[in-house]
């Protein structure tokens, strides 16, 4: 009972405080990345909170198992430099009597990875594609701020446009507008626009002023005035819209369409799960040190077994995308072979010692009389 309930205690203790400062370091890095991509016009500056919780949540798996996997081995690891583990092991408890403390421990979070990877992983895909599209799919002169110099989506034309106080979403003064088409350059003016819904696509029809085209090659230059003129800034689509990526898609729908992307993605979110009980029990091998070396290679060869199982579960998902193997030989190719190594790690770190050859007893000397 007092080794259970310690042993609980602590890697409760230190999955939490490395559940931390990975969420912190991860967190860091995603708003750093947003922010920079809002800087450059690829995302909205008002969803950048929304996108990071997006992310969060669709990393959060990931995090988990890492947590998790290194509580372990530091929590163990401890325990094998300060001499804990050769008390235990005098008690006559093996190492494979750790590995239902641990579970116990660690089967809420595991339970925490396959909800998420199998319900929370699509949906959180699938509102981060919508809001991209929605943010892509704008007009033209929707991005333009007012007061500021704003270009398109394919850089081809630059707005300027005043907005009107009393219809600041359909109407403005002062509209600036530079088109550039093949070898061709036009810079337009008006003293009021207006935006104006058609059928097949939006128009930007704008009242006095004067439209200045200029040939880049030949450098002709043409100059006419109108009372009204209209460009279009947004064309809609008739079509439907394009379907969403297989990882944005329900497990249910990957189920009931088996091509080999859609089984590709399966074998991920169940490869993530698995992989999460894999890494426990290499973990409990992993953590064995000596206590007369004050070192932390114990933990860096965990860390380099975890990236090399995670690289191997996304390698996985791409051959089965290609059609190169079957889902199922997969699964048991990658994770199979984890869990029997781990199950082998666990005999030898227990029974590994006592198989060593025994010496043959040295003959005995004749005493002479």
């Amino acid at each position: 009972m007092l080794f259970d309930s310690t042993l609980r205690r602590d890697l409760a203790r230190t999955f939490g405080a490395t559940l931390v400062v990975i969420l912190t370091i991860v967190l860091t890095m995603f708003l750093i990345r947003m922010l920079g991509q809002a800087a450059v016009g690829n995302v909205s500056p008002e969803n950048v909170a929304l996108l990071l919780g997006y992310v969060s949540l669709a990393n959060l798996p990931t995090m988990l198992s890492l947590s998790l996997f290194i509580a372990v081995v530091v929590s163990l690891g401890r325990s094998y430099r300060d001499s804990e583990m050769a008390i235990w092991f005098a008690s006559g408890i093996g190492l494979n009597r750790f590995v239902r403390p641990v579970l116990r421990v660690s089967w809420p979070v595991l339970l925490v990875v396959g909800v998420m990877a199998f319900v929370v992983w699509p949906w959180v895909n699938q509102q981060s594609a919508e809001l991209k599209e929605r943010f892509e799919q704008r007009s033209d002169l929707s991005r333009v701020a007012a007061g500021q110099f704003q270009s398109s989506r394919d850089g081809s034309r630059v707005f300027f446009i005043d907005r009107d106080q009393s219809d600041g979403a359909t109407s403005g003064r002062n509209v600036f507008i530079l088109i550039r088409k093949g070898t061709k350059e036009s810079v337009t003016t008006a003293r009021t626009g207006r935006i104006e819904h058609a059928p097949q696509a939006d128009f930007l029809v704008l009242d006095t002023g004067q439209r200045n085209e200029q040939d880049l090659v030949s450098n002709e230059s043409t100059v006419a005035r109108f009372h009204s003129y209209s460009i279009e800034v947004a064309q809609r689509h008739s079509e439907q819209a394009t379907s969403l990526p297989f990882k944005a898609r329900p497990t249910l729908d990957l189920l009931a369409n088996p091509e080999p992307k859609a089984l590709g993605e399966l074998t991920w979110r169940i490869g993530l799960t698995l992989g999460s009980a894999n890494l426990l029990l290499l973990a409990l091998s992993l953590s064995a040190t000596q206590p007369r070396r004050a070192s932390n290679w114990n933990l860096l060869f965990a860390l380099l077994a975890f990236v090399v199982y995670y690289n191997l579960i996304n390698l996985s998902q791409a051959w089965v995308s290609s059609s190169r193997i079957s889902m199922g030989a997969a699964l048991a190719a990658i994770h199979g072979t984890a869990f029997v190594l781990a199950v082998g790690l666990l005999w030898w770190r227990d029974n590994g010692t006592h198989l060593t050859l025994r010496k043959a007893p040295a003959p005995r000397r004749k005493v002479s009389a």
